[in-house]
């Protein structure tokens, strides 16, 4: 469906502000899609984010000042974030042994078992809500990477 269809709008004061419109709705969207696939196993789409930067991480240890520095969402609290998780047994947070003001943060079993069971379910989300061919798919990252410089 097109933009103007989706939030109710006519015209914009250019292709450029449409754009920008066009990709935080997408923004939006694609978020929105994520937390129901999540929501059936207890997680959001931060928190999805952070046990797969967690698992990229395994075996070793990462700060949570890391896991903020590599979050998708930069507003997101990691710190909160990373609680939820060791609340669920999914993450757990260690005194690190070189300096105590860190906290080491490893995922668990648990959460590397759960994350690979929504690889699968993942990939076939992505194909889904993305839409596109392998060659658009390529121009829209493309796009995307150019966008931001």
């Amino acid at each position: 469906m097109r933009l103007e269809e989706e939030i109710k709008q006519k015209h914009f004061k250019s292709e450029y502000n449409k754009a920008v419109v066009n990709i935080l709705y997408t923004q939006s969207y694609l978020v929105t899609r994520q937390g129901k696939l999540f929501k059936p196993h207890g997680l959001s789409p931060e928190q999805y984010n952070v046990l797969r930067i967690l698992r990229g991480h395994h075996p070793e240890p990462i700060t949570v000042s890391s896991i903020q520095d590599r979050m998708l969402n930069k507003m997101s609290n990691a710190s909160r974030l990373v609680e939820k998780l060791k609340q669920k047994g999914l993450a757990e947070r260690k005194e690190c042994p070189s300096d105590r003001r860190q906290v080491d943060i490893t995922i668990t079993p648990k959460g590397k078992q759960l994350l690979d069971q929504l690889d699968e379910d993942i990939q076939k989300f992505n194909h889904e809500v993305i839409g596109l061919d392998d060659e658009e798919v390529t121009l829209l990252n493309s796009l995307l990477d150019k966008l931001r410089g």
